[in-house]
C-alpha cells in the first residue's frame, strides 16, 4: 500500500489557480506554485511533469467539476431539464468560485507554453458528455438534433448561462437563478413556435 500523500493534489491545483487568477498565467511557474502550495518542486515535477502539466490539470479539474454538475442536472420534462442544466452554471460558480473565474476569464491556450494540442484534446474529450446531453435535449424538445435545433439548445443552456455567470462571477446574486430560468424557458419556447 502506498503511503499517504503529504501534499494533496487539490491544494497544489488551488495554489496554481490562485496564482493564475491573481497575477496571470506567466506568474504560475513551478517555483511559484511550490512556494504557494508548500509542496516541494520535486513533488510537482514528479506528479505533473512540468508547469504545463500543473496548469492543464488545474484547468481540467475545473472543467470536470463544472461538467459533473451540468451532466447530472435533471428534471421531469425536457424544458425543465434544459433549465436545470443551465442553472448548473450558477451552482458551479457558487460552489467553486475560483474554478468558475478560471474557466470564464482565462483561455486554456494561454495557460500552457506548448502548442496546447494535448490540452485541447482533453477538453474536447471531457466536453463530449455535455455535447451528447445537448443533442439529447434538442431531440426531446424539437424532435431532431439538427444544427438549428442544437444551436437553440446550446444558446439557452450554455451561452446564456455563461454570459450571466461571467458578469456576476465575483458575487452571484440570489435572483440570478430565477431570471436565468425564465430566459431559458422563453428562448426554448420561441423556437418551438
Amino acid at each position: 500500500m502506498a503511503p499517504p500523500r503529504k501534499h494533496e493534489t487539490d491544494a497544489i491545483l488551488d495554489a496554481a489557480r490562485e496564482l493564475v487568477l491573481a497575477e496571470g498565467p506567466r506568474a504560475a511557474g513551478v517555483a511559484a506554485i511550490a512556494k504557494a502550495s508548500g509542496a516541494p518542486v520535486g513533488t510537482l515535477y514528479h506528479r505533473f511533469g512540468n508547469r504545463d502539466g500543473i496548469l492543464a490539470a488545474t484547468w481540467l479539474r475545473a472543467l470536470d467539476r463544472f461538467q459533473s454538475l451540468a451532466v447530472a442536472a435533471s428534471a421531469d420534462s425536457a424544458v425543465e431539464a434544459a433549465v436545470a442544466t443551465a442553472l448548473s452554471a450558477i451552482e458551479f460558480a457558487k460552489r467553486f468560485p475560483g474554478d468558475a473565474r478560471l474557466l470564464l476569464t482565462v483561455r486554456p491556450e494561454d495557460l500552457v507554453d506548448a502548442d496546447g494540442g494535448a490540452l485541447v484534446t482533453a477538453i474536447t474529450s471531457r466536453n463530449a458528455p455535455l455535447v451528447e446531453r445537448l443533442r439529447q435535449l434538442a431531440g426531446e424538445l424539437y424532435g431532431a438534433d439538427d444544427r438549428r435545433s442544437l444551436d437553440v439548445v446550446q444558446r439557452a443552456v450554455v451561452d446564456l448561462p455563461y454570459a450571466a455567470v461571467r458578469r456576476h462571477v465575483a458575487d452571484v446574486p440570489d435572483w440570478l437563478a430565477g431570471d436565468l430560468a425564465e430566459s431559458v424557458r422563453a428562448l426554448l419556447a420561441a423556437y418551438r413556435q
